[in-house]
């Protein structure tokens, strides 16, 4: 794996590692254009934003709308971390393969049964309270997995754990599709999930590692 230092405020938009009626019919191609082009551009341009002003306040030793802009970083960073791992570990339907054999060991090994794993990622993602994500991590500090219930971006975090499946239920993710009926889209989303990125993600994680878009075809990574 590749990485680049990434210099502030020049956080790109990932493209789309599909085309945008891929995920049809659990995603609609009106509501992915409106996700990722919309509101996901909105999260790297405050991210951006907030990492400028950051480094003006350096310059001019001007501290005095710390608060804001570390709020802004904080939430907006979040969001683009989130979301270009979403895109990546999804699928169109029938592609996204199976658990694999790592994936399968650490969630029988912690969790119990794969079932066990979905019921409480399902519900841990349907009872978010207001927008927030239904999250796996690997948690580094005692080498196995977590399941996290994320509000908004940032809060109820876990310091350390790495994202590897990252399910979104802000309403922008689902309510052109589904109204206001989470759950419904939750269990259709599993037709969506790329188990191989999952697989890779894992194994990424497992070495302290986190791209955001995985290398394909030689291709560096870019956050």
């Amino acid at each position: 794996m590749q990485y680049m230092t990434m210099p502030p405020g020049q956080h790109r938009l990932p493209p789309l590692p599909y085309a945008y009626n891929a995920l049809e019919p659990v995603i609609s191609e009106r509501a992915l254009r409106i996700h990722h082009d919309k509101h996901h551009k909105a999260y790297v341009d405050g991210l951006n934003k907030a990492e400028i002003n950051l480094v003006k306040a350096r310059q001019n030793n001007d501290y005095a709308y710390i608060k804001y802009w570390e709020n802004q970083l904080s939430f907006n960073g979040s969001g683009h971390i989130l979301h270009s791992i979403f895109w990546t570990i999804m699928a169109p339907i029938g592609t996204g393969g199976q658990p694999g054999p790592q994936t399968t060991n650490q969630i029988v090994g912690y969790f119990g049964t794969y079932d066990a794993f979905k019921e409480q990622f399902e519900t841990a993602a349907e009872k978010v309270e207001a927008s927030g994500w239904g999250i796996l991590i690997w948690q580094p500090a005692w080498r196995r997995l977590e399941i996290l219930q994320c509000e908004k971006h940032q809060n109820l975090t876990q310091w350390g754990g790495i994202p590897i499946l990252v399910c979104d239920v802000w309403e922008h993710a689902y309510y052109l599709d589904y109204q206001n009926k989470r759950k419904e889209y939750i269990n259709a989303w599993w037709d969506l999930v790329n188990w191989h990125e999952v697989e890779k993600r894992l194994l990424f994680a497992m070495g302290g590692q986190m791209p955001l878009m995985l290398v394909h075809n030689g291709r560096v990574n870019f956050r």
